[in-house]
């Protein structure tokens, strides 16, 4: 897992805040997730990873299983640089692919993970599949007649509408030949164990990376319907709008096992376990920022700890992510409030990256705007530009873990006296 390199605070809060989060982070952990779910296989079989967390978990199967027939390994740019921490792995193929917008290494990865499925299925070879968080955009696959550059600009244009990662996923799994089940295909006959560590809220499987082993999560005529209310169908490209405008064929799924290893809730029990005197909360953060930034000022005095995945509709120019905007909109609605006595804010994502930076999240406190000023910028005005990660970093307030090796989507905990 990620050292615990953070930006350098001194609050009464702060020590407490960072240890109840990295003890969240921590319960993520892929390669012992898989270390106590790994069922027993007759023979070595071809192994698929596929997210931010695929080459802890792929790492773990490897010195669990021994040497496999194939192996191949997708996930980002920052978790590929962790191989020296794992065991040898000759066989493995590993692709370190762009995320939150695909790119070519992403194209060749899914034709690698295509050839070894079709090769487990014509020996009759069982598929361990390893899913975590970031697979939609790490493995594009396009289906004919849809581009790369037209996944690209769908990719771009769902993150900027503030869409819902479970309606993101319902799109993207009909552009694509491995998502909603289509790794099952490629594989058939061959049967299929899928070890799943979520980032999704409420752990629906269908969206856990456009659930490349899951049944889709809905019809091409939800997809338009959705696409017509976010107002973007007429920007998107022919080609893809022509796909989604084809008729919904039904199509039997060959079977696989589902294992759901690791998830949002455990995390946030472990930061119960880790702060007691924090209330946790069930009901998780999502939706927009605006609506979830409400909730957590709601919540009074004493500890509180949330999970969850909000959504940041892009209007401005600037940098920054769903956690960053959501603890910079709080420390400036405790300032309407005037709130008393010392608080503090933390919130950041999991996988130690939070929308196109390389923060983590933010922190902030009842000084974090006077810092901004004091630097001669305006808080409310750089939000306004989607640019909180500015405004966080001249406060000093930006949440930096480097690469967790893990996803299981977003933290929070709020501290006031």
């Amino acid at each position: 897992m990620a050292s615990k390199k953070v930006i350098a605070m001194i609050h009464p809060f702060y020590t407490e805040a960072c240890a109840a989060f990295h003890a969240g982070v921590a319960a993520a952990d892929p390669a012992e997730a898989v270390r106590r779910s790994l069922p027993e296989f007759d023979r070595p079989p071809t192994v698929i990873a596929v997210g931010k967390a695929a080459l802890s978990m792929a790492g773990m199967a490897r010195s669990l299983l021994g040497p496999v027939p194939a192996l191949v390994v997708v996930t980002n740019p920052e978790n590929a640089q962790r191989t020296k921490m794992l065991p040898p792995m000759p066989e493995a193929q590993i692709f370190a692919a762009a995320h939150p917008i695909p790119d070519e290494i992403g194209l060749t990865a899914g034709r690698a993970v295509k050839a070894a499925l079709v090769a487990a299925g014509q020996a009759g070879r069982t598929v361990l599949c390893l899913i975590s968080g970031g697979g939609s955009a790490l493995l594009p696959a396009p289906v004919a007649g849809v581009s790369l550059q037209d996944k690209m600009v769908v990719n771009a244009q769902l993150l900027a509408s503030g869409a819902d990662i479970e309606v993101m996923n319902l799109i993207r799994q009909h552009l694509s030949e491995l998502k909603g089940g289509g790794m099952l295909r490629y594989a058939a006959p061959s049967p299929v164990t899928s070890l799943i560590l979520s980032d999704v809220i409420g752990d629906d499987l269908r969206a856990v990376a456009s659930g490349p082993t899951v049944a889709p999560i809905g019809t091409k005529a939800e997809a338009r319907d959705i696409l017509h209310r976010l107002d973007i169908w007429e920007g998107l490209p022919q080609t893809v709008r022509q796909v989604l405008e084809r008729p919904d064929v039904a199509q039997d799924l060959p079977d696989a096992r589902n294992m759901l290893i690791g998830s949002n809730g455990l995390s946030l029990a472990a930061m119960a376990a880790a702060f007691p005197a924090a209330k946790r909360h069930a009901l998780p953060l999502i939706g927009d920022v605006t609506q979830a930034v409400q909730r957590v000022a709601n919540m009074g005095r004493g500890a509180h700890i949330f999970g969850g995945e909000t959504t940041v509709k892009l209007t401005g120019t600037g940098r920054g992510g769903r956690n960053q905007d959501l603890a910079l909109r709080l420390a400036l609605r405790a300032e309407t409030e005037a709130w008393q006595g010392p608080w503090l804010y933390l919130q950041a994502g999991t996988d130690g990256r939070d929308g196109p930076t390389d923060a983590a999240g933010g922190v902030v406190c009842e000084t974090t705007l006077s810092k901004i000023r004091a630097a001669e910028l305006d808080p409310a005005a750089l939000l306004d530009n989607n640019d909180a990660y500015r405004a966080l970093a001249a406060a000093g307030g930006l949440h930096m873990t480097g690469a967790t090796g893990t996803n299981v989507a977003d933290l929070g905990i709020l501290i006031r006296s």
